[in-house]
């Protein structure tokens, strides 16, 4: 047996959080939260190519909180098997053998559920590399589930072990502590965002947040893409210090945003009656790393014509008339892929891995704040709040019982 938190189906908590998490934040780490602390059966890893994994770090994400709060899209509820272990920010040590690694090997995650996880042919995605594209991320000989930590055959996480593929599987490199591996997976999918954002030489790019999504988008536009100036918009003066180590030119305040591009730029801002106002030019590429309605549209209202606009936080409902008038791209991006078009078909999670080395990363490892699933309530709380606090990183630790 072992201890994990698991999220529950529950009507009545759901609509709780979805009608008053956003005002009182503290009911989602309360009553009003479809998630307990459970004594269950570990997922079993009985099929070749699967092993089990202890959980060392387990990272809160923005869409962990989304699930309970009840903000997530009901589109997902399809690729998901409840109940489950939440938790897909994964640094673990394997309790058996897998393949070339030996039980006791230090590995991160890559949570996507492909076709070689669910032992089915790969499908058109799967077949070049485009894992996070899988099609059949419900089917196959485990339960629907769009990665680890939304399947309940799996586990996740937030529990003290989880079942893992040998292809989720890389290698912690020596010297890396816990808490910099824990950073690789929201690296990772960083390293994703900024090659979908098909930055030229020179491009100026607004990045639109700077929680961990945003500060690490920004590391990977600077070291990977051409972009020229990289200007993040940031709430908090923690975040504009991050941002300025991590590769951004210069960080602003929300209301300050369109003020600043239209100086750059020489696009003209205009005031709609009842309306957020807007640019007529602006930058060559916007990246919503929030995935609010505000954030998002700043994106859109900042970005000229003909520009991009890369949606890295999961969009919220927002007003779209930008992207028609103006002929703005869409761009989603999710998770990460296997073979990273723009990279020489590598891992997003190596480079990710090899970035995790960088001085600025290293340090804000040091900051991660870890907690016992007893505390779980507490830790919730600590996960909303986050950005006004300071923290980049909130996870748990099955291990501890502090």
């Amino acid at each position: 047996m072992m201890l994990a938190l698991e999220m529950f189906r529950s009507l009545p908590r759901t609509v709780a959080g979805k009608a008053m998490g956003s005002r009182m934040p503290g009911l989602l780490s309360g009553y009003a939260a479809p998630l307990r602390l459970v004594t269950i059966d570990p997922p079993k890893a009985d099929r070749p190519g699967w092993a089990r994994v202890r959980t060392r770090l387990s990272g809160i994400c923005g869409s962990d909180l989304g699930a309970l709060s009840g903000k997530t899209s009901l589109y997902f509820s399809a690729l998901v098997s409840l109940p489950f272990v939440p938790g897909h920010e994964v640094v673990g040590e394997l309790l058996d053998d897998c393949e070339d690694l030996p039980a006791g090997t230090r590995v991160v995650l890559d949570p996507v559920l492909t076709c070689a996880v669910r032992g089915v042919e790969p499908c058109e995605n799967c077949a070049v590399g485009a894992t996070n594209r899988c099609s059949r991320v419900t089917v196959g000989n485990l339960s629907a589930g769009l990665q680890t930590g939304f399947c309940k055959d799996t586990g996740g996480g937030w529990g003290q072990q989880l079942s893992a593929h040998r292809s989720q599987m890389y290698v912690v490199p020596e010297g890396y502590s816990d808490e910099q591996a824990l950073l690789a997976e929201p690296i990772a999918c960083a390293v994703h965002t900024a090659l979908r954002a098909g930055v030229e030489a020179n491009d100026r790019v607004l990045v639109s947040g700077a929680g961990s999504v945003g500060l690490f988008a920004t590391l990977a536009l600077r070291e990977l893409t051409p972009a020229g100036e990289i200007v993040v918009v940031a709430k908090h003066a923690h975040q504009r210090e991050l941002a300025l180590e991590l590769g951004a030119t210069e960080v602003v305040q929300p209301h300050e945003v369109l003020r600043r591009v239209r100086r750059t730029t020489g696009a003209f801002q205009l005031k709609p009656e009842f309306s957020a106002p807007y640019l007529l030019g602006g930058v060559d590429v916007a990246v919503d790393a929030v995935g609010s309605k505000q954030s998002l549209e700043t994106a859109l209202h900042a970005t000229r014509a003909g520009g991009r606009v890369v949606m890295s936080g999961m969009p919220a409902p927002a007003d779209l008339s930008a992207a028609w008038f103006r002929e703005l791209e869409l761009i989603g991006t999710y998770a990460s892929s296997s073979q990273e078009a723009g990279a020489d078909g590598r891992p997003a999670f190596e480079i990710a891995l090899e970035l995790v080395a960088h001085d600025a990363v290293a340090r804000l490892a040091k900051s991660v704040a870890s907690y016992p699933l007893h505390r779980w309530r507490e830790a919730l709380d600590h996960a909303h709040s986050a950005g006004g606090l300071g923290t980049v990183k909130v996870a748990f630790d099955p291990r501890s019982t502090q």
